[in-house]
C-alpha cells in the first residue's frame, strides 16, 4: 500500500470510529476527513465536493419533501387505520401474537417500499404504539418488529431507502446507468417477504417486553404533575430563583396559573404573586422539597390537565444520532426558554434516568417525555437535534382537505419513474414542485421536510469514496478480499464484500456505509474481471440491512426510546434478519444480475 492509501484508511477509520461513538455530529465528521483529505492533496477540490453537484442529494431531498407532504395532509392515515384497526384484537395477553403483527408489518413494508424509511417510521411508530396502549399491551411488542419490516420493505425497490438513490449516484458517477425504479425488486422482495415472514414467526419469542416512556404515563398525565399554592406570606413578589424554585431535588417548576392564564416555560426572573397556582412535574417522592419552602401550600383543587388546558399536551422527543444535545444537560442548553417546552421525564434503555433532570447528560436514542404547546410537533419538525417528535396519544392534527393532491401526485411519479417516461430525479422534483405549488406545503414546510444532516452527509461522503479510489486504497483491499475468499469463487468474493457492509453497517449510517464501500465494490469487480452492477447491488442490500444495533440507522433509534429497548435487544431477532438477508442476497444476486 502506498501511503496515501495508508494515510486515507487512518483517515476513515478515525470518521467510523467517530461516527460509531457518536460524540460528534455526522456532518462535522464527514466533512472534517474530506477537508483533511482535501488540505494533504489525497484528493482535489473537485474530487472532495463531487457529492454536492451529484444527483443523489438532490433526489433525496425531494423524497422527503414528498413524505413531509403525506404526514401533514395525513394521506396515508387511512391505509394504515384499516390496516390496523382500532385495536388489537383479541383478549389481553403477555405477547404479540402472530396475527397481529402481520397486520402490522404487512402495510408498514409497502408503504416503507416508496416512501423513505425514516418519514415511514415517524408516521407509524406514534400510530403503532397509541394502537397498542388502547388495550393495555406494550409497545415494545410490535416497535421492533415494525422497524424490521420498514428496512424489509426499503429494499424493495431504489426509491423505498436513501441508500438505493445513493448506489443510483454513485453508479452513474461510475458512469454506469443508475437504478431503475424495479430493478432491485427481485432480489430485494424476496428478502423482504421472508424477512417479514421470520419476523411475524419469531418476534414473538424474540423480542422482550420492555417499558416503554408512554406506558409511564398511562392515560392520565397528571402522574408526572402536582400543584402547589402561593400563599400571603414568604414568596409573594420575589421572583422564581429567589425562592429557591430553580433547582429543587428532583422536581421543577412547569408553569405558573395565573388568572385562568398559563405562563409557561418560567423564567427564573419570573415574580409571584399571591394565589398563583405552579405546577411542578418529576419524582413525586421528592415533594418533601416543596413542602419545606415558606409561602408554599398545597393546592386545594387538582384540576391540572395537560389535555384539558389551553393546546398543551405531552410529547415523545426522541433525541437523534448526532444531536447537538448528546452530552449536554437540560440546564446547560436552558432547554424550556431554548425549546418553549418542559422535559418532564428523561427514559434510556426502558428506564426512567434516576436524579435531577436538569444535571442528566443526555445520549442519542433517549426519550425526552415533554410536556409543550398544541403546535410544538410542527414547531420541531426537521429539527437536528430530534429523530422523532411525536404526541403520546399517537397523531396529531393535520390537513386532510389536501390529502387528494398528495395522492394524485405519488401516483403521477410512480407511474412516471416506473414506466421510464422521465428518471426519478426530474420526476422527483417535479412531484415536489406540485406539492409546494399546490400549496399542499408553504416553502418553509417542505424546507422544514428535509433533513438536511442526511443531505450534508451525503453529498460531503463522496469525497471518501473519491480518495479510497484516487489513493488506490479501494484496490488494495480488492485484492486481499480476493486473496482471502477468492478460492470459493467469484460468489465468495461477492459474499465477501456484502458482509464486509452488513458489519459496517452496524455501526456507522447506512449511507456513508454505502459510499466508502462502493470503490471497494467496483474495484473488486474489476480485479477478477466481473460486472460491477451485482457488487453494486450486494453494496445497496448490505447498507440497509442495519437489523444488530440501534445505532446503524435513525428508524433504529427511533424505537429504541420509544419501545424502551436494551442495546442488545436488537441482536436477538436480528441476526436471524441478516443471515436470511445475506443467503438470499448470494441466492438472487448471481441469478439477475450475473457476474460475467
Amino acid at each position: 500500500m502506498s501511503i496515501e492509501a495508508w494515510f486515507t484508511l487512518a483517515v476513515i477509520v478515525v470518521a467510523v470510529a467517530c461516527l460509531a461513538t457518536e460524540r460528534f455530529s455526522a456532518p462535522y465528521v464527514i466533512l472534517a476527513a474530506v477537508t483533511v483529505l482535501l488540505v494533504t492533496r489525497v484528493i482535489d477540490a473537485e474530487a472532495a465536493f463531487s457529492g454536492f453537484s451529484s444527483e443523489a442529494p438532490v433526489t433525496v431531498a425531494a423524497l422527503y419533501v414528498m413524505a413531509g407532504a403525506a404526514e401533514v395532509t395525513g394521506a396515508l392515515d387511512r391505509i394504515t387505520a384499516t390496516a390496523l384497526g382500532r385495536r388489537p384484537r383479541g383478549k389481553r395477553q403477555d405477547r404479540a401474537t402472530r396475527r397481529e403483527l402481520a397486520r402490522v408489518l404487512m402495510p408498514t413494508a409497502l408503504l416503507s417500499s416508496v416512501v423513505y424509511n425514516t418519514p415511514t417510521t415517524g408516521m407509524l411508530a406514534p400510530q403503532v404504539s397509541a394502537w397498542a396502549r388502547r388495550s393495555r399491551r406494550s409497545p415494545s411488542w410490535y416497535l421492533m418488529a415494525l422497524n424490521a419490516a420498514v428496512l424489509l420493505g426499503g429494499l424493495v425497490t431504489s426509491i423505498g431507502t436513501t441508500t438505493n438513490v445513493v448506489v443510483t449516484g454513485l453508479l452513474r458517477g461510475a458512469h454506469q446507468d443508475g437504478l431503475s425504479l424495479f430493478e432491485i425488486t427481485p432480489v430485494g422482495l424476496p428478502i423482504a417477504v421472508v424477512g417479514i415472514a421470520l419476523t411475524v414467526l419469531l418476534a414473538p419469542r424474540l423480542v422482550p417486553r420492555r417499558q416503554a416512556p408512554s406506558e409511564d404515563v398511562g392515560d392520565d398525565p397528571r402522574h408526572f404533575t402536582f400543584e402547589m399554592k402561593v400563599a400571603r406570606d414568604g414568596l409573594v413578589g420575589r421572583t422564581v430563583a429567589e425562592a429557591g424554585l430553580r433547582n429543587l431535588e428532583g422536581v421543577y417548576l412547569v408553569e405558573i396559573e395565573r388568572d385562568g392564564t398559563a405562563i409557561a416555560p418560567v423564567a427564573p426572573t419570573e415574580r409571584l404573586a399571591q394565589g398563583d397556582r405552579l405546577v411542578f412535574a418529576g419524582n413525586v417522592n421528592h415533594v418533601v422539597d416543596l413542602q419545606r419552602v415558606r409561602g408554599l401550600q398545597s393546592a386545594d383543587e387538582h384540576h391540572f390537565s395537560v389535555a384539558g388546558g389551553p393546546g398543551r399536551r405531552f410529547y415523545e422527543a426522541v433525541v437523534a444520532p448526532g444531536s447537538p444535545l448528546g452530552g449536554s444537560t437540560l440546564k446547560d442548553v436552558d432547554f424550556r426558554n431554548r425549546y418553549g417546552a418542559a422535559v418532564v421525564a428523561i427514559h434510556r434503555e426502558g428506564e426512567p434516568v434516576a436524579g435531577k433532570l436538569g444535571s442528566i447528560a443526555l445520549h442519542p436514542g433517549d426519550v425526552l417525555v415533554v410536556l409543550g404547546p398544541g403546535d410544538l410537533r410542527r414547531r420541531w419538525r426537521g429539527a437536528p437535534e430530534f429523530a422523532l417528535t411525536a404526541p403520546m396519544g399517537g397523531g396529531g392534527p393535520v390537513r386532510r382537505d389536501k390529502a387528494w393532491v398528495v395522492g394524485l401526485v405519488v401516483v403521477g411519479f410512480l407511474a412516471a419513474a416506473a414506466s421510464g417516461l422521465l428518471p426519478v430525479l426530474h420526476a422527483s422534483l417535479i412531484a415536489a414542485l406540485l406539492l409546494v405549488g399546490f400549496r399542499v406545503l408553504s416553502p418553509q414546510e417542505a424546507r422544514a421536510a428535509i433533513d438536511l444532516n442526511v443531505i450534508v452527509v451525503l453529498a460531503a461522503s463522496f469525497g471518501l469514496g473519491a480518495a479510497m479510489a484516487s489513493s488506490g486504497l479501494a484496490t488494495d483491499i480488492a485484492h486481499l478480499l480476493i486473496r482471502v475468499f477468492g478460492g470459493w469463487g467469484d460468489v465468495g468474493v461477492l459474499g465477501a464484500v456484502l458482509v464486509a457492509t452488513v458489519l459496517i453497517t452496524q455501526l456507522v449510517t447506512n449511507n456513508a456505509t454505502a459510499i466508502v464501500m462502493f470503490p471497494i465494490a467496483l474495484a473488486t469487480a474489476a480485479q477478477i474481471s466481473a460486472d460491477p452492477r451485482p457488487f453494486a447491488i450486494a453494496v445497496a442490500v448490505g447498507a440497509s440491512s442495519s437489523f444488530l444495533t440501534p445505532i446503524g440507522y435513525q428508524t433504529n433509534m427511533i424505537v429504541y426510546g420509544m419501545g424502551g429497548y436494551r442495546f442488545w435487544d436488537f441482536g436477538r431477532l436480528g441476526i436471524v434478519l441478516v443471515g436470511s438477508t445475506v443467503a438470499i442476497a448470494l441466492a438472487t444476486i448471481p441469478v439477475f444480475f450475473p457476474l460475467h
